[in-house]
């Protein structure tokens, strides 16, 4: 079974044509969270999808279960969090690129566990390591964080580029980065299923509107990994993030940080323009 959801239009649509091929489930994601019947609906959402899983399967998935996969979850983002922490270090624990590429590795483990497991191990030795004087990444290096669209298709044209330059990625407040691994959830809530809802729909994703909450996180991280400067990362067709762009600029520049935005996508075709461009900012840091 495919399970899709209503966020990008492109997502969107390709999931009727994926139900073509396979089993396909969609989410009705709504647009805003400060209106009561959309929190509502949500999680009626997710109600159904449980229903339709158990369906599917032929099992029934209790509150327990539900409890258990939450535990599993929060440790994991424990993990996460504990390895983003070490790049607030002057100088950096360890490259952007390897960050980057240890959080895309996990989209691809099904074993949660055992990717947690060795999410902790890989702390330990960076930790380890780091007290005992290592300094996998220059002094002098420039700071900068990531924000905007999911980077793991990117880790080489952007980040790679970045640390190539005379940078390091301390940061990634998208998708997959800090942002939505300090999100945690109460295994022990009254209505776990309701705790699982609230805490997905709270993601600051730019399909919401509005969506002060993201700028406000990104700002915070700015300050907490002590960054010289922000990249924002914009694939084509992403329309809410490119249009929402001009309000991280406008916060992060406020704020006295230099920005840049680069629009691209996962093709080669632009890799020399992209180098020019964001040695040309790192040049000016």
């Amino acid at each position: 079974m495919i399970i899709g959801e209503t966020t990008c239009d492109g997502k969107k649509k390709m999931y009727e044509l994926l139900n073509e091929l396979k089993r396909t489930h969609i989410l009705h994601l709504p647009q805003g969270r400060d209106r009561a019947y959309e929190r509502e609906g949500w999680y009626e959402e997710c109600r159904l999808l449980k229903e339709e899983l158990e369906g599917f399967y032929g099992i029934t998935i209790t509150d327990d279960d539900l409890r258990a996969a939450v535990r599993r979850r929060n440790r994991l983002r424990a993990a996460q969090l504990e390895m983003f922490a070490l790049q607030a270090n002057q100088p950096a624990a360890m490259s952007g690129v390897d960050l980057m590429s240890t959080m895309f590795a996990g989209t691809f483990s099904f074993d949660i566990e055992a990717y947690t497991q060795q999410l902790e191990q890989k702390v330990a030795k960076l930790r380890e390591a780091y007290d005992a004087g290592e300094r996998p990444v220059a002094a002098d290096a420039k700071r900068i964080l990531i924000t905007g669209c999911p980077v793991g298709g990117v880790i080489n044209k952007i980040g790679r580029t970045i640390e190539s330059n005379g940078g390091v990625v301390v940061c990634m407040d998208d998708c997959s980065g800090e942002r939505t691994a300090a999100m945690m959830i109460d295994p022990d809530a009254p209505d776990i299923l309701r705790a699982i809802a609230d805490r997905y729909l709270d993601i600051n994703c730019s399909v919401m509107t509005p969506n002060d909450g993201r700028m406000e996180n990104t700002l915070a991280m700015c300050e907490k990994y002590h960054v010289d400067g922000v990249v924002e990362s914009v694939l084509q067709a992403c329309h809410t993030f490119n249009v929402e762009s001009a309000r991280m600029q406008e916060a992060v520049e406020g704020a006295g940080i230099p920005y840049m935005k680069i629009e691209t996508d996962y093709s080669n075709g632009d890799m020399g323009q992209i180098e020019t461009r964001i040695a040309a900012f790192i040049e000016t840091l």
